[in-house]
């Protein structure tokens, strides 16, 4: 195996556009300067996820979640690093330079990742198998072709065809050096209770199973043979790459168009999404035949908030899917609902009307979902009174499950006008059902609470989250973890060493003051090399592992090429100063009135640009750690330096435009010294703690006289200290925010 060198690295993270990036998963919406969308990682209803352009970083405010374009690619599609780079090299077409990998390297390749290159060898070999075998072209293409699929179809969803042997794509695979113990484990192949292994598919058409971001992560197989014993559908078992509740046939082709037309539509099999999208409906995915879930409907709610869910005329099986509607209701999806003519389904439909007269159908019939359920299970009702009751309370609950308040009341209207029946009553009603749901979520969650919170001693456990970690401890007064625990002390101080740590990594390359040498020379001091010299001076290392390990990879590593990318990003933004300076000088040449003009606008105007070019420079610095390490190999760098690099809170432009706010920026000759002397003060804290509890120790043992009179000296002297910090401090001292 192969790793990718460093240069070819640095490539693809400067040309990764984190806004590019996350676009491909999730629906973005310009907010300010940023922009925002409904997270990927977490289900949530109201868009927490913050997506920032110019410092190249997302985050979900509500879940933690996010990171540079890298690290947003491995958890959301569960890639390692260099998959991830591997993606992004793909993506904007940069050539990967490599070298072969150490044995250490060889050794962290994960089981994912192999899963994940045995199904891609499986995609290639089922096309392979359909285009270029007899038994290919004459049972699987020519399957394809009866069913009106045309060649740019099989090649754009990637169909195939798997030999009908036993041990075909086997054979096949371990040829190529692949380990049968991944074609087992992505359900490829089966191994039976002798310990033989043969192919899951053999003798079937191939549709593979796409994730979001373009991987192969399953298949599924339909025969073509009419034995009754045989069943028609085989699918992938669940496995590490590949859950099927979260995953939707066709979204991988379909979320551009999605995107685009601000729509999807959901229909229930391969062939369905098929061929609509080669009658031009691209915005099309399926269920994969399955019920939906809810995993499936949240990755739907990343593109759209609106979705047509087409039904083939079969009442028994509409009935049967109304749960979806509820569901995507649920999730505050705007439903509309459409049927087929009797005996069509989505892929005889597409079959046999052109694109625009599909379009037109689409357009002309599809039915609110009120008004869809309420002709379903109203069907034969009109003179059973129970009957008609029953469907009332189905659309009712159904109404209840909708999140926006306004947007049921008006379903709450509507509803009372076509089933002329009271809106009071119905109100009350749907009340009574949101009611009963919210009282059981609730209990649902005590629940869990419950169960979670008994360990195994029987006591109650209190969670404290640090840096998406959770740490579960008993809970006990702070004052005395301090005197019993070291831990305790690290747990106190952490928040003041995590401020200190992000300054350093927001600000770090920023000049902060000035000092003076041996020469008597003033000399610019950065905010890095402030912090570093104020810890040196009186010793202090941080005593959050975490927090010292980013540091040290700051001090030894990030900064190590600072000199030479700064010259390099001086001289582009020279190059866009004088760009700007001719532009700016050629239109006022041809707008001024006159000579004296020319002249004023011609000064104003480079002193604009060299305002910019300074604040490119000041930009630069003030983001070089935070780059440097938000793309990092290493999971606790990447970690850290994404949770203390994001801003929670943007100002309005409506504040930003007309006045000039003062930012943290501008106050950092503040701010950085008394985050250390906060921080020097909290040490001081915990050592006088630690006194106080040795002098209350030794005076309930009546212990040695000489040890008190000094450790009480040792008070003192360390009160002493935290007065002369109170002088700067000033007398109360807020604790940095968590």
């Amino acid at each position: 195996m192969k790793k990718i060198d460093r240069e070819t690295v640095q490539k693809i993270l400067d040309t990764a556009d984190i806004v590019d990036v996350v676009s491909d998963f999730v629906h973005l919406k310009r907010r300010g300067a940023g922009y925002i969308g409904l997270c990927p990682f977490h289900n949530e209803r109201t868009p927490s996820f913050s997506v920032s352009k110019s410092k190249g970083i997302c985050k979900c405010f509500s879940c933690g979640k996010g990171g540079s374009p890298v690290n947003f690619l491995m958890e959301l599609e569960q890639l390692s690093y260099y998959d991830a780079l591997r993606y992004l090299a793909k993506k904007y077409h940069i050539e990967i330079k490599e070298h072969e990998m150490t044995e250490k390297e060889r050794e962290e390749a994960t089981e994912r990742e192999s899963m994940l290159a045995v199904s891609e060898f499986a995609l290639q070999h089922f096309e392979h198998n359909l285009t270029e075998t007899e038994d290919g072209r004459a049972i699987g293409l020519s399957y394809f072709y009866e069913r009106g699929i045309n060649e740019a179809s099989i090649k754009k969803f990637r169909l195939g065809y798997s030999l009908d042997k036993r041990d075909d794509l086997l054979t096949a695979a371990k040829t190529k050096g692949y380990n049968e113990k991944y074609l087992v484990g992505t359900g490829l192949c089966i191994q039976n209770e002798g310990g033989r292994t043969y192919d899951r598919f053999k003798g079937r058409v191939m549709y593979p199973i796409f994730g979001v971001s373009g991987k192969v992560l399953a298949f599924g197989g339909r025969t073509l043979r009419k034995d009754k014993d045989v069943a028609k559908y085989v699918n992938s078992p669940e496995s590490i790459i590949y859950r099927k509740s979260y995953e939707l046939y066709g979204l991988y082709q379909a979320k551009q168009a999605i995107v685009k037309k601000d729509k999807c539509i959901l229909v229930e099999g391969y062939m369905d999404v098929i061929s609509m999208s080669q009658s031009g409906v691209e915005n099309v995915v399926a269920s994969s035949g399955t019920s939906l879930t809810e995993g499936q409907i949240r990755m739907i709610h990343r593109f759209t908030e609106n979705v047509t869910v087409i039904y083939d005329s079969d009442p028994a099986g509409i009935k049967a899917s109304l749960r979806g509607i509820d569901m995507l209701l649920a999730e505050g999806l705007n439903i509309k609902v459409m049927l087929l003519p009797e005996g069509e389904d989505p892929d005889s439909f597409a079959q046999s009307h052109s694109t625009s007269e599909l379009e037109e159908y689409l357009t002309s019939h599809e039915q609110d979902f009120i008004e869809f359920k309420t002709a379903i299970l109203l069907q034969g009702a009109d003179n059973d009174p129970i009957q008609r009751s029953k469907a009332i309370t189905d659309i009712v609950r159904s109404i209840s499950v909708i999140p926006d308040d306004i947007t049921r009341a008006l379903y709450v209207k509507e509803c009372s006008r076509r089933l002329e029946i009271d809106e009071k009553l119905l109100t009350r009603q749907v009340a009574k059902k949101l009611a009963d749901r919210i009282e059981k979520e609730a209990q649902q969650r005590q629940r869990q609470v419950a169960k979670q919170s008994l360990n195994e001693d029987g006591e109650t456990p209190t969670t404290i989250i640090e840096d998406d970690q959770q740490i579960e401890q008993s809970v006990t007064p702070i004052t005395e973890l301090i005197s019993t625990s070291n831990n305790a002390n690290i747990a106190y101080l952490e928040p003041y060493e995590r401020e200190v740590l992000r300054y350093v990594l927001r600000y770090g390359m920023l000049t902060l003051c000035e000092e003076c040498d041996e020469g008597g020379n003033m000399i610019p001091l950065n905010v890095l090399d402030y912090v570093v010299r104020e810890l040196n001076v009186d010793d202090i290392k941080f005593s959050n592992d975490r927090y010292a390990k980013v540091f040290d990879v700051i001090r030894c590593e990030a900064i190590s090429s600072f000199s030479t990318d700064l010259k390099k990003a001086e001289l582009q933004l020279q190059d866009k100063k004088k760009k700007m300076i001719d532009e700016g000088i050629a239109e006022i040449q041809q707008s001024a009135m006159s000579l004296s003009d020319i002249t004023g606008q011609e000064k104003l105007l480079v002193d604009k640009c060299e305002v910019e070019y300074q604040k490119g420079v000041e930009d630069f610095e003030a983001m070089y750690i935070v780059k440097e390490l938000i793309s990092s190999p290493d999971d606790l760098v990447r970690s850290v330096t994404t949770n203390l690099a994001s801003d929670k809170y943007v100002l309005s432009k409506v504040h930003s435009k007309y006045a000039k706010i003062e930012t943290e920026q501008d106050r950092l000759s503040d701010l950085v010294p008394r985050a250390i002397y906060e921080l020097k003060d909290a040490i001081l804290e915990c050592k006088m703690r630690e006194v106080r509890q040795r002098i209350k120790e030794l005076g309930n043992m009546g212990g040695n006289v000489d040890e008190l009179r000094e450790l009480m000296t040792q008070n003192m002297e360390l009160q002493q200290i935290r007065s002369e910090f109170a002088k700067f401090l000033g007398e109360r001292i807020v604790a940095p925010r968590k």
